[in-house]
């Protein structure tokens, strides 16, 4: 699954981690929708961190359609409310 992380690039994410990745991004939507700032944070940068971490880069120089596109590190909570809504950002 290619992930695109918004700033960054993209990854390669085996999917083996796609389980995880929607497991954190439906705890995203439920901190977002309580409005808790510091959960949000904390589970955003797990989101990306098993991203960066168990994706391979894919090169610039590739061109590659991303299933996913994940926020920039440093997204507010109040943006994050208009992305994070319904199933998220990782399809069930």
């Amino acid at each position: 699954m290619i992930v695109r992380i918004l700033t960054e690039g993209q990854y390669n994410l085996p999917g083996a981690h796609v389980d995880r990745l929607n497991e954190i991004d439906n705890e995203i939507v439920e901190v977002v929708g309580q409005q808790d700032r510091e959960a949000f944070h904390k589970l955003l940068a797990a989101m990306l961190d098993l991203v960066r971490h168990n994706g391979a880069e894919v090169p610039v120089e590739e061109l590659v359609e991303s299933d996913i596109v994940l926020p920039e590190p440093d997204i507010t909570l109040e943006e994050a409310a208009e992305m994070f809504t319904g199933e998220g950002l990782v399809p069930d």
